[in-house]
């Protein structure tokens, strides 16, 4: 382009060269007026200067441009698609018999040959996020998006319209359901869970290997709900319980009166937990099935990664919407996030989005401080991450050296981490002995008076924290740690709409008497702490689950400093590193778990409540524990891990898919081997002192 650009000139600027020339030897002849050849030499003069200078500026070097940030950015994201596309084409391009290339053989096929056929319908229950959603009815902005995914897929109408995107998403901030004008409804069928995003695969491998036995569509159903509503209303508005019901009993007529096994994932097992006393109960608020329906219907639950008591994520969720990552994205770049410059204000918008979202409060840790701790316990406080006083501790025990019974005690006291603070104010105030804490009464009493700066003043997005006096965040902090109990006044406080609408429709508690007539009511069904499995002594009941991965456990928090445009007062304090365990990194103290669910949530009412008959399992249904212990992928060619143990990737891991199979198939849980335990659940179920 800067080539053309010069030629233009120089045909520009020719024609004057030689015109004044013309002009120079005209008067010789015609005998023109002396002065006409003064201003014709002056634009010669100027013309030939004008080339010069030109000429001049061609040889001349550029001066080298300053490298930016974006520049920094850009290049990476070209070396990366450039590696990626470069392997793949290698990858496709190789002979498949070169040794190292062929995958492995799916265990589908395997079991297969071994004899192992369909026998058992399947329903796949999926969890929260990992549904696809789509448009049925919506605003002005969203033309053109009539039954196109919201959730789940590409995502390009994130970066095509957000705002309008977000609004779509939201639920009604009083009801919980839609807002005016606007239809959002799960995808149906099994491509509603298959892939979260393309190549991101949830339910798909699982569903292949399935096929590979002889699954098909009459056989096998993805129970896909609205995952945003509570588990009540996706009855309420899209009567998806009853369809659940219907397509149960209709899958055991049709194939040969065989029961049905059904595979929950994530929330899906609180869901499916809520299903089994909703079919049992009475209309209206109930199905109507009667006591005996799931005992007629149900062979065994496969409860994948359970969030049965719940997750502390929610927790870092609701009160900053954040969680590991976003702590590491401000711990390595501070101002990004928060930057008045950029204005992007992401958080806020996920909060004001998040908080429509009744299922989140769901997921909200279930048993109080006798399941998590109180301020100086907890059943994981023997934990040790990978840290300088492990790796000592190791080598004295390897080379045999006599210690000191005392000094041994002191270290593994200090090891101890009070993982009970579920929240704290400080790193100092996460480690000291409660005794050495400032805190205020249990039921905080805040003034919710309004801020003294309007929301509208500085574009901020409109979250219930605007409702919040900065007095009342200050109180807040002085509180300086929180357990589970008195967490539920501190969301009451930060977030009363929101703890108002959806405690009406989940509890968080540990009953007294199961047979108390309130406990009928919808709001306990989901939490198993809370309500009785059904009477059903020949089902089946798993826990699986993956271990050996850090899991968030509790959270450093810190008042936002101020700003100009700040939403959200409080934040994960990304600063807090280095505890005696190694187990605090980024603000954020990491137990067992498979990167989500930590492993007392996961395991512990399969390992206690549920083990034998005791007043949450009357019939003695058969309960198990398979863990799943966490291998990273060798290669790229195992793509997200053939025996992973994360939260997700697990549906890729070949153990769990095998169990899966043999059990639909016709297996018992003494006949896949019982329980399987890598971590320390028997021991953590053993400190937890609950009433069986």
């Amino acid at each position: 382009m800067s080539s053309i650009l010069r030629f233009r000139k120089l045909c520009f600027l020719q024609p004057t060269k030689s015109s004044s020339y013309d002009q120079k030897s005209e008067p010789q002849k015609n005998q023109t007026p002396p002065h006409t050849n003064k201003i014709d030499d002056k634009n010669y003069v100027v013309a030939a200067s004008s080339e010069e200078n030109l000429k001049r500026k061609h040889f001349q070097k550029r001066a080298p441009r300053e490298w930016r940030c974006i520049d920094s950015c850009c290049w990476m994201i070209g070396y990366l698609c450039t590696t990626w596309w470069l392997l793949f084409f290698l990858y496709h391009c190789l002979p498949p018999n070169l040794a190292g290339l062929h995958p492995p053989e799916p265990p589908g096929t395997r079991l297969r040959r071994q004899g192992v056929t369909a026998l058992h319908p399947v329903v796949l229950v999926p969890g929260i996020v990992t549904g696809g959603l789509e448009l049925w009815e919506g605003r002005p902005c969203s033309d053109g998006l009539f039954r196109q995914r919201l959730w789940g897929g590409t995502f390009t109408e994130i970066f095509r319209r957000p705002m309008c995107w977000l609004e779509h998403l939201s639920l009604d901030n009083e009801t919980g359901l839609d807002p005016p004008g606007i239809r959002v409804r799960p995808v149906p069928g099994l491509v509603a869970a298959d892939y979260f995003a393309p190549g991101y695969f949830v339910w798909a491998i699982l569903i292949e290997n399935l096929a590979r036995i002889g699954y098909e569509g009459k056989n096998m159903y993805m129970a896909a709900y609205d995952w945003r509503l509570s588990f009540q209303n996706t009855e309420v508005r899209d009567q998806s319980l009853s369809r659940l019901k219907n397509k149960i009993e209709l899958m055991y007529v049709t194939n040969g009166n065989k029961k049905v096994v059904v595979v929950p994932h994530s929330m899906g097992v609180i869901y499916f937990l809520h299903f089994m006393k909703w079919v049992e109960a009475p209309p209206p608020m109930g199905g109507g099935g009667g006591p005996l329906w799931c005992a007629k219907h149900i062979k065994s639950i496969m409860n994948i990664g359970p969030a049965f008591l719940g997750v502390p994520k929610a927790v870092g969720n609701l009160i900053s919407a954040e969680s590991k990552d976003v702590a590491f994205i401000r711990a390595m770049a501070p101002g990004l996030l928060d930057s008045d410059i950029f204005g992007l204000q992401a958080l806020e918008q996920v909060m004001k989005v998040s908080r429509t979202w009744d299922s989140i409060i769901s997921l909200i840790p279930k048993g109080g401080e006798t399941v998590w701790g109180d301020l100086d316990w907890s059943p994981e406080e023997d934990y040790i991450c990978d840290s300088p006083t492990e790796k000592y501790q190791q080598k004295i025990d390897a080379k045999g050296n006599k210690t000191d019974n005392r000094i041994d005690f002191q270290v593994q006291e200090s090891t101890k981490t009070k993982y009970g603070r579920i929240i704290s104010f400080g790193k100092k105030e996460s480690e000291l002995p409660s005794s050495e804490i400032f805190n205020l009464d249990s039921k905080v009493s805040l003034n919710n008076a309004t801020t003294s700066q309007s929301p509208a003043s500085c574009g901020k997005v409109w979250t219930e924290y605007d409702e919040v006096s900065d007095e009342s965040i200050r109180r807040i902090s002085e509180e300086k740690a929180y357990t589970t109990k008195t967490l539920l006044d501190l969301l009451r406080s930060i977030a009363p709409k929101m703890m108002k609408r959806a405690e009406a429709h989940f509890s968080h508690g540990i009953a007294d008497n199961l047979d108390d007539p309130k406990y009928d009511h919808y709001k306990y069904w989901s939490n198993p702490l809370e309500t009785k499995l059904p009477d059903a002594p020949e089902m089946e009941i798993y826990c699986l689950y993956g271990v050996g991965i850090p899991t968030e456990r509790s959270y450093v928090y810190k008042v936002s400093p101020p700003g100009r445009c700040k939403s959200i007062p409080l934040q994960i304090d990304s600063s807090a590193n280095k505890s005696p365990n190694g187990c605090l990194k980024g603000g954020v103290y990491f137990s067992d778990g498979d990167e989500s669910v930590p492993v007392i949530s996961a395991g512990f009412v399969c390992a206690k409540p549920w083990r034998g008959k005791t007043r949450f399992n009357p019939s003695g249904i058969s309960s198990y524990v398979r863990e799943y212990k966490h291998k990273a992928p060798l290669n790229f060619l195992e793509g997200r891990g053939l025996e992973s143990g994360g939260h997700v990737d697990i549906m890729g891991n070949v153990a769990l898919i095998e169990d899966v199979l043999r059990v639909v198939a016709g297996a018992s849980g003494s006949e896949i081997g019982g329980d399987r335990i890598f971590s320390d659940i028997m021991k953590m179920s053993e400190k937890i002192n609950i009433r069986l």
